[in-house]
């Protein structure tokens, strides 16, 4: 087997790690906005419906965080196929993932039209 095939196999695997990694660092930090709009918007001197709009963009991206998220995820399955075919040598690099992974995922962003 190729060097080249197991340094670039490696440096995938890294990553998409860190990409993977990211992503979830963005759920949890729209998670932690909308928490805290929540808590600002729970105080008696403020109206209940301030910030709903902008509520409902946030829940809008948190959607999208993890639809970026289920997407990283398939990325990672079709690496994980190809590194069975082509390094194949290093039973480290390929990963599976259960098909109830994916069973609930949100519809990708281009089949919604968005």
């Amino acid at each position: 087997m190729n060097d080249r095939i197991i340094r670039d196999a490696h440096n995938l695997k890294k990553l998409i790690r860190e990409a993977e990694a990211l992503a979830d660092e963005s759920i949890i930090a729209v998670a932690r906005l909308k928490q805290a709009m929540l808590s600002a918007r729970q105080n008696p001197e403020v109206e209940v419906h301030t910030g709903q709009r902008a509520l409902m963009r946030l829940t809008e991206a948190e959607s999208q965080a993890l639809a970026m998220s289920t997407a990283l995820l398939r990325v990672h399955a079709e690496l994980s196929k190809v590194a069975e075919v082509y390094a194949g040598g290093d039973p480290g690099i390929p990963t599976e993932f259960p098909k109830t992974a994916f069973a609930d995922a949100p519809a990708p962003v281009a089949e919604l039209g968005i």
